[in-house]
């Protein structure tokens, strides 16, 4: 392990991500195929440090905003940066939600609303974590009953794997004592070009969505409720354009999101198969990256609150120098019967399978 660790593409020492934190030790990761190509993983929070793979001229870069040390990656001023989320990606109204007839209430972290599990979410947690083999690496969380305000003992775990068509499978399992609610994700910031100081911005990056609908939200980026056509609006991807193209349009929706920061309903044959979502291809570099998920939902954000901090090896990462794709069912589905239901009871697993494939264009 130690020689997996200090010879590594992206300079990351291990000796830098290792500390006590919440009474349990953390720990840098790397996950390599057989091209040699790298995932760099902590387990504080799962959050990806490093993906390590080539533009069309073989040039290897890392292309996910991260931190070099684990004390940047605990004090981050984005605490969703690269992370898993839960127990609730996205949003919920007022942190407020009833199940069975009872309330509860959650942290306010967004405004009004709570976000992505509350400020000591899945992204601010030292996981239990173990690697399997040189590809793969198992994290284990048990989010205890009424942890952030959510009932329920929940045990959580995610697999990462990196195979060897340089795809990122991430695969999720959860199981809970008591009926709760349960939409887990992945922050990933992605960053094509290679993070640089500056790391460049995303407007040129050709963006694809395999999707027909989106959800309008208001101004605090809560759903409006019915889901909304694309057709002649700033979202639609469904044939590729530049990121940059609609950004800022003179659109409410565009407005309200500060950019994109939507819930994209993805065109699915059938509940629950693992399906193309969205590919991105960075001109400049010809590197692509893929998106397929098992989700009804993606949350494409154009990282419009980004502030320029400073990240990995120095890089910096200004506003809109990264996209995400957040796998996830929709945005406050405890208070809306009518999206798909995000309910776990006692006796059922849940399952979630995302993949980020990154290739090039040539």
């Amino acid at each position: 392990m130690s020689e997996n660790i200090t010879k590594n593409l992206s300079g990351l020492k291990r000796e830098d991500f290792q500390a006590e934190i919440q009474g349990k030790k953390t720990d840098l990761f790397i996950l390599r195929n057989n091209k040699g190509y790298e995932v760099a993983i902590t387990n504080y929070g799962g959050a990806m440090v490093a993906i390590m793979v080539p533009d069309r001229n073989g040039k290897v870069a890392n292309v996910i905003m991260g931190h070099d040390n684990i004390n940047d990656v605990v004090n981050k001023p984005e605490p969703f940066l690269s992370t898993l989320i839960g127990r609730y990606g996205n949003r919920i109204c007022n942190g407020r939600f009833t199940l069975d007839g009872v309330e509860y209430t959650l942290a306010l972290n967004n405004g009004p609303n709570s976000l992505h599990g509350g400020p000591t979410g899945f992204h601010a947690r030292v996981w239990d974590a173990k690697q399997i083999d040189t590809q793969t690496l198992e994290l284990h969380y048990v989010a205890a009953d009424m942890e952030e305000g959510f009932p329920g003992k929940l045990d959580v775990t995610v697999v990462y794997q990196f195979n060897d068509d340089n795809a990122l499978v991430i695969s999720y399992k959860a199981t809970t004592d008591k009926k709760t609610v349960v939409n887990l994700t992945n922050h990933g910031y992605f960053a094509l070009a290679g993070i640089a100081d500056p790391t460049p911005v995303i407007d040129d990056l050709i963006c694809e969505i395999n999707a027909d609908h989106f959800i309008p939200i208001d101004e605090t980026a809560i759903p409006l409720g019915p889901i909304a056509s694309v057709e002649g609006t700033p979202f639609d991807f469904r044939k590729p354009k530049p990121v940059g193209q609609d950004i800022d349009a003179d659109d409410i929706q565009i407005k309200n999101g500060a950019g994109y920061d939507h819930c994209y309903v993805l065109n699915k044959k059938e509940v629950g198969e693992l399906s193309f979502a969205a590919k991105i291809t960075e001109p400049n570099t010809g590197r692509t990256m893929e998106v397929y998920t098992t989700e009804p939902g993606v949350q494409c954000y154009s990282d419009n609150w980004g502030t320029g901090q400073k990240g990995t090896h120095g890089a910096t990462y200004p506003r809109r120098s990264a996209i995400c794709f957040e796998a996830q069912h929709f945005p406050d589905s405890p208070n809306r019967p009518y999206y798909p239901s995000v309910v776990l009871c006692p006796g059922e697993t849940y399952t979630q399978k995302t993949i980020y494939k990154f290739g090039t264009d040539n």
